[in-house]
């Protein structure tokens, strides 16, 4: 080829002045095109030169097909170390980060909820001599909702990382938070000093704990919720990008792994035919280690997909749906008090308990708050009929649909009928209060025996605590399962299958090449 001739230009010579000097040299394209044709030229001529007869002699078939043995394997390699460590990586943010962060939300929205329970139960039992001892079970329970409240924002405010809006909200909800613990504070001391009776708080505590309430609802529930959504929202979107990886990341390691032992299998019938050997022990045994490791990472993969199914889908979110059911019913637990405390309200919060029952167990068509314990009793008779028969939606309609472990289903069960008794004091407590027994309505409501509205209300909390305890035993176990399998044992396991095998193929062609020397 001939030599390209080149002068040398002086500093500004033959430019214009501003422009590029690539763009303003004329015989760049020239050059371009001259070297894309030469390379053309000379790619066709090794082509035709591999064509022709003769050319593959056997050290270079050998040759070509060892380096398409090695590529393949190391293709399984690298895809086995990528979608195992990206799993890893999955099922540690969902089951160690994302998914308790979630939970923790759940549980602040419980606390604050159960907080706002207990100041206006301190309110409506009264400080008189006589309830100190239903006032002290009341003070113990909103201290006790208070250090919980304050340790979830807490580890919520660590849990947002760098994000400046999520640190903003965090904050507020603190600030929101010791405001409201300020007002039930003065509350509390206002109607201590006024010796109020049950049911008859001094006006200027009433005053504070609607302020108190109206601060619960407008800013720190709100809050809460808007975490938990983002949470939840995080943890969705995680399990789909790992369950869509883990899919696909499936069918590329089986592919690569047959396509790996396809390979050796030319190699090994060439070096048969080529050698007058029937079968090469080290192809032999990497053709092995291949299979092993190819059905380990493969089996590794749809194991830890299902488990995040199990984790996700069937544990996780009765989980989160439980949780949320547990914080709306104490909730609405509290608006029974609201009720009895504050008659000018007393419309309001009626409502508002009817909107809570039905996020818990819901019907379409309820017209008042009159016809939902019929509805619900109804409800109730046929999924005794038949555990199938779930005739409501809600967060218990949505647990009775994702039945999945053992002795979940008559947990399950037991909360529906523990709900509807506790529906049904409900019912008795306004009815006592619309007879004009103030002083037994509030007793019935307070009471913490059997039969009382309260003890019944424990016994539908234990249940919510069973029923979630079940569920999130199984989302540890299938998380755990995860860890252990995707742990270093299984890298280190298919790291050795994987270089072994690449040993054993340069080990069983080496000698072969050697007889051409």
């Amino acid at each position: 080829m001939a030599v390209e001739e080149r002068t040398a230009v002086a500093p500004g010579e033959g430019r214009s002045e501003g422009t590029d000097p690539e763009a303003g040299d004329a015989t760049a394209a020239p050059r371009a095109a001259v070297r894309a044709v030469a390379g053309g030229l000379f790619l066709l001529d090794r082509l035709q030169r591999m064509r022709a007869a003769g050319y593959w002699t056997t050290p270079r078939r050998v040759r070509a097909l060892t380096a398409a043995v090695l590529a393949a394997l190391l293709l399984v390699i690298g895809l086995t170390a990528s979608l195992l460590t990206g799993a890893r990586d999955g099922v540690d943010e969902i089951g160690h980060r994302t998914a308790p962060q979630a939970e923790r939300a759940a549980d602040l929205y419980f606390a604050l909820s159960d907080m706002d329970a207990q100041a206006a139960n301190l309110l409506l039992v009264g400080s008189d001599a006589q309830h100190t001892g239903q006032r002290d079970g009341a003070h113990a329970g909103y201290e006790q909702r208070r250090a919980q409240a304050d340790s979830d924002l807490e580890q919520a405010t660590e849990a947002v990382g760098g994000s400046t809006a999520a640190r903003r909200a965090a904050r507020d909800e603190l600030d929101a938070l010791g405001q409201y613990e300020g007002l039930v504070a003065r509350m509390d001391e206002q109607e201590g000093t006024a010796e109020a009776a049950p049911g008859r708080p001094p006006a200027a505590a009433l005053d504070t704990y609607r302020q108190a309430t109206d601060l619960l609802r407008s800013k720190l529930l709100p809050g809460a919720d808007q975490v938990a959504e983002s949470n939840a929202a995080t943890v969705d979107q995680r399990y789909a990008q790992e369950r869509s990886a883990l899919g696909d990341g499936f069918w590329e390691l089986l592919g690569s792994g047959l396509l790996a032992l396809v390979v050796l299998a030319v190699l090994q019938r060439t070096l048969a035919v080529r050698y007058r050997r029937l079968v090469s022990p080290p192809l032999l045994l990497a053709a092995v280690l291949t299979l092993a490791g190819t059905v380990w990472a493969v089996t590794l993969t749809s194991g830890t997909s299902d488990r995040l199914h199990t984790a996700k889908a069937d544990a996780y979110d009765s989980v989160l749906a439980l949780g949320r059911a547990r914080a709306v019913a104490y909730d609405s637990n509290a608006d029974e008090s609201r009720w009895l405390l504050d008659p000018e309200r007393a419309s309001r919060y009626q409502q508002s308990f009817l909107d809570k029952s039905q996020q818990i167990v819901g019907f379409d068509g309820l017209a008042d708050y009159s016809g939902y314990l019929p509805k619900l009793s109804a409800a109730v008779d046929a999924h005794h009929s038949s555990a199938a028969a779930v005739d409501f939606h809600g967060y218990l309609g949505d647990e009775l649909r994702n039945i999945t472990f053992p002795g979940e289903q008559q947990a399950a069960d037991k909360l529906l009928d523990d709900y509807q008794t506790y529906q049904q004091d409900d019912a008795e407590l306004r009815d006592l209060d619309r007879q004009g027994r103030l002083a037994d309505a509030i007793a019935f409501d307070t009471g913490t025996h059997q039969g009382q509205s309260d003890g019944d209300f424990t016994a539908l909390s234990n249940d919510f605590d069973r029923v979630v305890g079940i569920n999130q035993q199984a989302f540890d176990h299938a998380v755990g399962q995860s860890d252990d399998e995707l742990g270093a044992g299984s890298a280190v396991g298919l790291g050795v299958l994987g270089a072994g095998a690449l040993v054993l193929v340069v080990l069983a062609v080496r000698p072969r090449l050697r007889e051409y020397r």
